[in-house]
């Protein structure tokens, strides 16, 4: 696969030092999700030329990056989120939104809290713009519940074997590291070892068609893109009950609607 060059104006650096600060106020505070995307910033460097560059070697991904569909227009539009038929992705993302309270419009904005060049006319920040905006329909394919740490914690994990990126690699990694202490066995840390594994085995789904895939059976659909029951989650889920509970920041207690998301 050809190397891509770099995206105009960047260093190449990884900034360890607001990667490390921003970890761990992210420790502190799982619902401070600002820090997820200084994390992203810091660490992600050449990223988002070498997922480009996979997608548009990939049969169907010219047209896809020929057309630069913004996703987070679609999923915010009302109408198009009530047009899937029952059983469908689309329709589980539909319920996924009206039982979390999120919405695409809030996860653009926390994104935007933090400088980056994710709103540039180019196609790397398009390609960025795809990944952070298709992170719910992720949610909703591989099972991982987003209003709870572990969840968040197995879909990072699932997320760093899919796209890359170091900073996916450092929140999950620490997120399994605290849950040793604070739960006091390996269940968590076991189901984000599983989410890793199971994003290596999944095809890429970065590479979706996504206006087509929302109208495929949410079974046929995971089954097509070899995402694994994830069972280690499962029985996590089950057996920490209220210690997983506590894992959560204070703040998650009195948070409604908002991005709480990507939690560590």
């Amino acid at each position: 696969m050809a190397k891509l060059p770099p995206f105009p104006g960047t260093t190449g650096r990884r900034d360890w030092r607001t990667a490390m600060d921003a970890i761990r106020k992210l420790l502190a505070n799982g619902d401070d999700t600002t820090q997820v995307f200084r994390i992203m910033r810091a660490l992600n460097v050449g990223n988002a030329p070498m997922n480009y560059a996979r997608l548009i070697a990939t049969e169907r991904g010219g047209r896809i990056a020929y057309e630069q569909v913004e996703l987070a227009r679609h999923f915010s539009d009302p109408a198009f989120v009530a047009s899937f038929a029952p059983g469908t992705v689309g329709a589980a993302y539909r319920h996924f939104l009206e039982t979390t309270g999120y919405s695409a419009d809030g996860l653009v904005e926390v994104s935007r809290l933090v400088p980056s060049e994710d709103d540039l006319a180019h196609p790397y920040a398009w390609f960025g713009r795809r990944v952070r905006d298709t992170h719910d329909i992720w949610h909703v394919l591989t099972g991982y519940k987003a209003d709870e740490s572990l969840g968040e914690a197995a879909l990072v994990a699932f997320s760093y074997a899919q796209v890359g990126g170091l900073g996916w690699a450092l929140i999950g990694s620490a997120a399994a590291l605290k849950s040793l202490r604070v739960t006091g066995n390996a269940l968590f840390a076991k189901a984000v070892w599983e989410g890793y594994r199971n994003g290596r085995k999944a095809e890429w789904i970065s590479g979706e068609d996504y206006l087509t895939l929302l109208h495929e059976p949410l079974d046929a659909a995971r089954a097509r893109l070899g995402i694994a029951t994830p069972v280690a989650y499962l029985h996590a889920q089950r057996e920490l009950g209220p210690v997983l509970a506590s894992y959560l920041s204070a703040q998650k207690a009195g948070a409604g609607t908002g991005p709480e998301r990507i939690a560590a």
